[in-house]
């Protein structure tokens, strides 16, 4: 690493923070505060590249910490990693609202919380070189889109990101876009929505597809490997990640010009549980009114959802998985696009099969 980071611990355990040391130290330059004050008085003199901060805190607990770090331009942007002890959705909701990008339990897991760490740097680096190249290319007046000279590695940071965050499920982001591909090639030789997908710049349509899951970076663990199936207010919780899919890429929105591909994004992001009857979420859009985009990915999602282990079941057949499927025309699925996926779903289970 040609880089130390600089990674800061705010604890008021001196327990906590000698472990902390002990299990960073030979990676990251590290930095122990036993309260936010400390905290505070440090910043100004050195920033810091990630901040791990316990919540449960004297005087000033990690939620108010947080809401100060954000309200400051020169620590808005540092990412925050949660420590507790605490394992209920709520605690972990009202933190990430609050720009918390994760949390990790204690006592610390070594492995994981050095895992977490380092995608998260790189994520920030990734963002950083984001804003940067923009920046650059704006100045110089080109025509090239950023997503064109940064997105194969900013996109991979990503997306491992969101599959590290779940213990099942590998390789699912990278399936559902080689699907999609094979869908959009069906449709394209078939007319359908002909005139929509004409308009589909499909050079940023297809490789967007890979951010369409990347609100889950915002959900606990707890919930994405949970070995049970979900409480009504656990999936209410879960439900949450297209809205933080989409206010994620809006943020990158904010930093980089207008282009098609986190257009696509967004609205993969937002509207791939959206359901043909109205029942969907987040909006219970229907129909129609659903964009095409989500009404594809969709069908995707699901399939691949089915054929995957879960924490509470084993993979159904892929062809138990395609009845589901072509059963759910005109509730879940838009009728139109199950006549495609009755073409092209043994080609996805070709692609499922050697995953």
């Amino acid at each position: 690493m040609d880089k130390k980071y600089v990674i800061v611990l705010v604890d008021d355990n001196a327990v906590n923070l000698t472990i902390g040391k002990s299990i960073l130290g030979d990676r990251y330059e590290v930095m122990t505060f036993d309260s936010a004050a400390a905290l505070f008085k440090f910043l100004p003199s050195k920033q810091a590249d990630l901040i791990l901060l316990d919540i449960e805190m004297p005087q000033m607990n990690g939620y108010e910490t947080i809401k100060k770090l954000k309200s400051e331009p020169k620590t808005s942007d540092i990412p925050v990693i949660f420590l507790t002890s605490k394992n209920d959705p709520g605690s972990e909701l009202e933190g990430l609202s609050l720009g918390a990008v994760d949390y990790v339990s204690k006592p610390f897991s070594p492995p994981l919380l050095l895992k977490r760490i380092e995608n998260h740097l790189a994520l920030r680096e990734s963002s950083l070189k984001l804003k940067q190249a923009n920046n650059q290319l704006l100045s110089a007046n080109s025509e090239k889109s950023i997503i064109d000279e940064l997105q194969p590695s900013t996109l991979l940071i990503i997306t491992k990101l969101i599959e590290f965050r779940s213990s099942v499920n590998k390789g699912h982001i990278e399936r559902t876009q080689k699907y999609l591909k094979i869908f959009i090639n069906k449709m394209i030789e078939k007319s359908v929505y002909k005139e929509e997908i004409s308009k589909f710049n499909l050079e940023h349509f297809i490789p967007a597809a890979q951010l369409y899951d990347v609100g889950k970076i915002a959900i606990s663990d707890f919930l994405l490997n949970k070995p049970a199936k979900l409480s009504m207010e656990e999936f209410e919780l879960i439900k949450k990640h297209t809205v933080f899919g989409v206010s994620a890429i809006r943020e990158i929105e904010q930093q980089t010009r207008q282009n098609p591909f986190l257009y696509y994004a967004k609205i993969f992001a937002g509207t791939h549980h959206e359901k043909w009857d109205g029942t969907g979420y987040p909006q219970r859009l229907k129909a129609l009114d659903i964009p095409l985009a989500g009404r594809i990915m969709a069908i995707l999602d699901v399939y691949d959802g089915l054929i995957s282990k879960r924490p509470y079941r084993e993979p159904l057949k892929h062809e138990v998985a395609e009845r589901v499927i072509i059963g759910s025309a005109k509730t879940h699925f838009d009728p139109v696009l199950i006549e495609v996926f009755k073409l092209t779903s043994s080609l996805f289970n070709e692609i499922a099969e050697i995953k």
